[in-house]
């Protein structure tokens, strides 16, 4: 019976373009700095990754130790401008005062874990209306981020809105949600945007030829300006546009195809941010996922 060929492992390669900072969200199963290295080890120029289990609301305070090796990694690897993802239990739009607060609080933990480290992006969902309609939702979220900014005074973290694909009653599907929650807080100084490649297109945008990627991006830098987008999310959908379901894919191998992802990457307005993918892992005909995304995204820069 033949051998099955051992899967290839992840090797760095050859330097992007210039600007160019492809990444990717790694587990930081091991410690902080593990998530920096294996990032490194695909070729990746920056990272994504939790600041605690994202499934529980507490964490063990971040030792000196573990700081320490995280900006040691950083500065080894020349992995740069690292990107945390906030917890999917908060929820800054619920209508139970409870649940609220309890949000409120644990943004404010996960912005001084941030700081902690020295990762200036904090990723976080706008949040779930739970049928109180979305005026009211939107007014919650900007009150609950106040909240969370005058908390947090004076620590050097932006808390980045990411657009979703609008499951249930998800607010930030539309961009005029965020274009809400931006007029409506105090502390915007301190907010940016996290635009998900897979999410706006489950919501309904149009990216697969070059006039409709266009529209949609002009779309959003009227209701909130390109100069506050800070991250992109790069992933392809299983599901079909306007789905409103939120179910990534490898790049090319999902319902947007090569195009949307060509154009992203060839955008000037855009070159320059993180741009981190959240895609299935896993080893494929003996190649690494994270590694085969990344080969095809560099396929499509313009020469």
């Amino acid at each position: 019976m033949p051998r099955k060929p051992k899967p290839t492992p992840p090797q760095p390669a050859a330097p992007a373009a210039p600007g160019l900072k492809l990444g990717a969200h790694m587990s930081i199963a091991g410690g902080y700095d593990r998530a920096v290295r294996a990032a490194h080890a695909v070729g990746f120029e920056t990272v994504q990754l939790f600041t605690k289990n994202n499934n529980q609301w507490n964490a063990p305070p971040i030792t000196d130790a573990q700081a320490d090796a995280f900006r040691a990694a950083l500065a080894e690897t020349g992995v740069v401008d690292p990107i945390s993802h906030a917890s999917y239990l908060i929820n800054l739009a619920s209508p139970d005062d409870v649940l609220w607060n309890r949000s409120i609080d644990a943004l404010a933990v996960e912005v001084e874990r941030c700081a902690r480290l020295g990762i200036a992006d904090l990723v976080v969902h706008p949040g779930a209306h739970v049928g109180a309609g979305e005026e009211e939702g939107l007014r919650r979220v900007a009150q609950g981020l106040d909240r969370v900014i005058a908390k947090t005074a004076g620590l050097a973290v932006t808390i980045d809105l990411e657009t979703t694909a609008g499951q249930g009653t998800c607010l930030g599907h539309r961009f005029e949600h965020l274009q809400a929650i931006l007029e409506l807080t105090a502390g915007r100084s301190r907010l940016g945007v996290c635009v998900d490649t897979c999410h706006i297109f489950a919501a309904g945008y149009s990216l697969d030829v070059q006039d409709l990627y266009d529209g949609t991006f002009d779309e959003l830098d009227r209701a909130v300006g390109l100069d506050l987008v800070r991250v992109l999310h790069l992933n392809d959908s299983r599901r079909e546009r306007a789905s409103r379901v939120d179910r990534h894919a490898g790049i090319g191998v999902g319902m947007l195809g090569l195009e949307p992802f060509r154009f992203v990457l060839n955008d000037p307005r855009l070159r320059g941010l993180p741009m981190i993918l959240e895609t299935p892992k896993g080893v494929e005909d003996g190649e690494d996922l994270d590694a085969r995304n990344r080969r095809v995204l560099r396929g499509l820069l313009a020469s």
